[in-house]
Parts: C-alpha cells; structure tokens; sequence
C-alpha cells in the first residue's frame, strides 16, 4: 500500500479520470479531481498536494496557462505531470517552461503514470545552504538561482538535476543517476531528459559568455566553470 500521498487528477475525460481511480485508489493513494481548468487551478493552489497530474487541454483555462499561474502568481512548487497527445520537442519545452517537471504522452500505461508519481512526491531535499560552482549560485533553502548576480527561474526539474550537478562539480553525473533521481526506476524516454538540459542550458549558458554545462558523451553531464 502507498500511505498517503495526495494527488490532484485535472482531466475532462470521464473515462481516463476512472481508470486513473480505479488504478491508484485501492494502493492507498489521495485523489482530488477537477474537470476543468479553472477548477483545477483553484483546487491547486487552496489544498496542498504531492503531486498534480495536469491534461494540456482542458476547457476553461489549459493546462499550460494553468501551470504558469500556479508557478507564478501562486507561488506552489508541487511538482506537476502533464498529460499530452503531443510529443514533439518544442512541445515539451514549452510544458516545461510553463512549470510543469513531467511529460506523459497518451496513451500511457498507468503503472507508468504510478511510477512517476511516486519519483516526483519523493524530491524533497533535507539538505539547505549555499551552492556554488563558478559564477553560479544556488540558495538550496529558497532556490534562489543566479549567475554573474542574474536571477533566472526554472522549473522543479531544472533545479533538481542544476542541484545534482552542482553537488557532483566538477565530476560527471552520468545519465543513468539523473534519470534515475528525478523518475526512479522507470525513467521516460531519453529525449525527455534530453529536452531538461536544453531547456537548462537556454537558462544557463546561452544569456552568458562560456557555458557550464557540458555534455560528456556517451556517459553524461558535468558544471565547469571558467578556470576548469
């Protein structure tokens, strides 16, 4: 059985909303529904949740506007799936920077859709202090992020893997420990984790005159700074 971790289903389809239940309800897991967008975001920021799995399309209000209310005027960090019939690169990228940490594309298995939430409810940091690697920081009790004294913001994900990478400075995170600690031992497919570093670097490296992150191929990533 799964104690206690809450959920938050916002979909309009009656059908995939049952299977969703009927799969996770009897493992013990909290389920909210909405219907809509509007409902959903009110739902969202009003209880706290674990996780939010989140349809792109959804009457009302969609879920990427949806998601970038919740990250930005609402201020919740709860990490959130988005569930999509889409599945090209720029679609990804642009659910990522709305807010949202996941991307399952339908039809999907639902011990899949299991198997993500139960990676995303376990990121919570214990750990706080002040990373740095270069002229990169990173305030891990607020996750205030800057380089050369510019703030930028990222999502759930871009701070978690920009935090492994900046623990592990200057050595190689290989990809199968990033995927493994942001999904666990059912990592989606490797364009997803591809589409999080570039989405990272345009945050990262691209506004600035050297990049940090570096692509060690065949095995990972590492943080360099200017003198490395």
């Amino acid at each position: 059985m799964t104690k206690n971790i809450r959920v938050l289903i916002i979909e309009d389809n009656p059908a995939i909303v049952e299977n969703i239940t009927d799969f996770l309800e009897p493992k013990g897991y909290i389920l909210d529904y909405s219907m809509d967008g509007i409902g959903g975001l009110h739902l969202a920021i009003s209880h706290n949740y674990d996780v939010i799995v989140l349809d792109l399309m959804l009457p009302g209000m969609d879920g990427i506007t949806l998601c970038q209310k919740l990250r930005k005027e609402a201020g919740k960090q709860v990490p959130v799936i988005m569930l999509t019939a889409r599945d090209t690169l720029e679609d990804k990228l642009i659910g990522f920077d709305s807010g949202a940490d996941d991307y399952l594309v339908k039809p999907f298995a639902l011990k899949e859709l299991e198997a993500r939430i139960k990676a995303l409810s376990k990121r919570h940091p214990t750990t706080t202090g002040l990373l740095k690697v270069g002229d990169l920081e990173m305030n891990t009790g607020t996750l205030e992020i800057s380089r050369q004294n510019t703030s930028m913001e990222l999502n759930n994900t871009g701070i978690l893997i920009l935090r492994i990478l900046m623990e592990a400075a200057p050595n190689v995170v290989t990809r199968k420990e990033l995927e493994n600690r942001l999904w666990g031992d059912m990592p989606p497919g490797s364009d997803v984790l591809r589409s999080h570093i570039y989405a990272l670097r345009k945050k990262i490296d691209k506004p600035f005159d050297h990049p940090m992150i570096e692509t060690v191929h065949g095995i990972g990533f590492k943080l360099r700074g200017r003198t490395e």
